[in-house]
């Protein structure tokens, strides 16, 4: 099919739930992608910071392929030895203990939500079910996730919304000392927010929070589905601090593409989650347990995450030279790693379709941020594309 024939097919039968590009991406391969029409790309989102290791990466394109011949599903009522693997090596690279599998970041989410009720019901007492979250943040779309989420625009036409949440301004620690109360369980809050803009909090930040936690015995949980496995430069966000969570949600490019999800905790904390108290049908199967495996072992035998910081310093580099050379287009730089955001003074959104025609695939966030995260195995040379595209598209802005 061409991409015309997609698109009415798309149309026609997928609900409009999405605002799509006209684009029909059917081939990937490392940082470049195809459309049905055969022209190349250069993806510089990755599947929304999804696809680390680049598109179908040898090793994990053949981890799925040998599991798939061998077992794609069981249940959960039966040990999985990848399931295990897995779990066992997120325990070594965090401050886990215990995992949970599920199938997506709002899931994991879920998941932490529940537990960390459970936790606040059977340790603080009854009532303490309250969790304070952060203006702007994105934890999913469930109800208890959208709830959960700092932005209005999800929450829209879906009232009643589920009760327990008190939203306070992010990387302000007075905000959040004020909102626990003798309700409060937990404090849910993104090392990066990621959809909110690619906002950065001070350096201490979580380091605050740990203390705040700790002084009145509720739990930290971190959303690390976004920051999580390399995009910063660490495996996990949390590691460039001093402290580590109760609880960590992942997903995103915890598989490279393939869908999964995962809740880490604690022992102490997770112990509250017994028999029959949460469950996943499709949570860690092997099929994409397999997937996981590879992607994890893939970034860590060719150290991959070690090189994060000096491309992100490269691409950072750079957008600052550009600021220096639009700056009625361009305003704050921020990220970390290969997380970056960029806010531009003229709609963003024109940007990314300007991008698109120039065969760049970038993203946005917040109100008019340009959001850049590109597979963690770009080379130089396709970020120096990267920013080659991009002084076109502002010589075109200001031209116009």
């Amino acid at each position: 099919m061409n991409s015309v024939e997609i698109f009415a097919l798309s149309d026609s039968y997928i609900a409009p739930t999405y605002n799509r590009f006209p684009l029909a991406l059917v081939k990937g391969a490392g940082v470049k992608v195809w459309d049905a029409d055969g022209n190349e790309y250069l993806d510089c989102l990755a599947g929304i910071a999804v696809c680390n290791l680049g598109h179908c990466h040898p090793q994990v394109s053949a981890a799925i392929s040998e599991q798939a011949r061998q077992l794609m599903h069981v249940s959960n009522l039966y040990h999985i030895e990848p399931q295990a693997q897995l779990a066992e090596i997120l325990c070594e690279f965090s401050f886990a203990e215990k995992v949970f599998f599920c199938n997506s970041g709002a899931e994991a989410n879920e998941a932490a939500i529940k537990l960390a009720r459970r936790y606040g019901d059977a340790v603080l007492g009854a009532g303490r079910t309250r969790i304070i979250t952060m203006q702007d943040s994105f934890h999913g779309r469930t109800m208890a996730t959208l709830t959960a989420t700092g932005q209005q625009k999800v929450k829209t036409g879906y009232q009643p919304l589920l009760e327990g949440f008190d939203c306070v301004p992010f990387n302000n620690i007075d905000a959040v000392a004020a909102a626990i109360t003798d309700k409060t369980c937990a404090v849910l809050v993104e090392p990066v927010q990621g959809e909110g803009g690619v906002i950065v909090p001070d350096a201490d930040y979580l380091e605050r929070l740990r203390q705040l936690c700790d002084e009145h015995k509720i739990l930290l949980i971190l959303d690390e589905v976004q920051t999580g496995i390399g995009r910063t430069g660490k495996f996990f966000a949390y590691q460039h601090s001093n402290v580590a969570p109760d609880i960590l949600t992942s997903a995103k490019a915890l598989g490279n593409g393939f869908p999964i999800g995962a809740m880490l905790a604690s022992d102490q904390v997770l112990t509250h989650f017994g028999h029959g108290s949460h469950a996943s049908t499709f949570g860690g199967n092997p099929l994409a347990s397999a997937a996981s495996l590879a992607t994890i072992r893939t970034l860590r035998d060719e150290k991959i995450i070690d090189k994060v910081g000096e491309k992100g310093a490269f691409l950072v580099a750079g957008l600052k030279k550009l600021q220096t050379e639009f700056p009625e287009i361009i305003g704050a730089i921020r990220g970390l790693g290969l997380m970056v955001g960029m806010d531009i003074k003229v709609p963003v959104g024109d940007i990314v379709k300007a991008c698109l025609e120039k065969y760049l695939l970038v993203g946005s966030a917040g109100a008019n941020t340009l959001r850049l995260t590109p597979p963690l195995v770009i080379e130089k040379a396709e970020i120096e594309t990267l920013l080659r595209i991009l002084t076109e598209v502002f010589s075109d802005v200001r031209k116009a």
